[in-house]
């Protein structure tokens, strides 16, 4: 990959000299930390939205469920399971 832009940003002179201490105490250069630093940043960012796009599509999903009549409301499934922990508990 091509390293041709450059990126420049204000910091703190303390937190600049702390990193670039840290940098060179793990024996790799400031630029390519920052380089790991931005794309962990960026593949978190991504998998968020894909996460966020995932749990819109399981409500949509689960919506569409319930409008259909497929769906059970929340009394009834607490009253089925807490059927189903009484005989299990009944069991011990």
């Amino acid at each position: 990959m091509s390293k041709e832009a450059v990126f420049t940003m204000k910091l703190e002179p303390e937190l600049r000299a702390d990193f670039m201490a840290e940098a060179q105490a793990a024996h790799r250069p400031a630029s390519q930390v920052l380089r790991e630093l931005m794309r962990e940043f960026v593949q978190r960012q991504r998998e968020a939205l894909e996460h966020d796009e995932f749990l819109g599509r399981k409500v949509d999903a689960g919506r569409a469920s319930m409008r259909a009549g497929l769906g059970h409301s929340n009394e009834e499934v607490e009253a089925t399971f807490a059927a189903r922990r009484a005989v299990v508990t009944s069991q011990a």
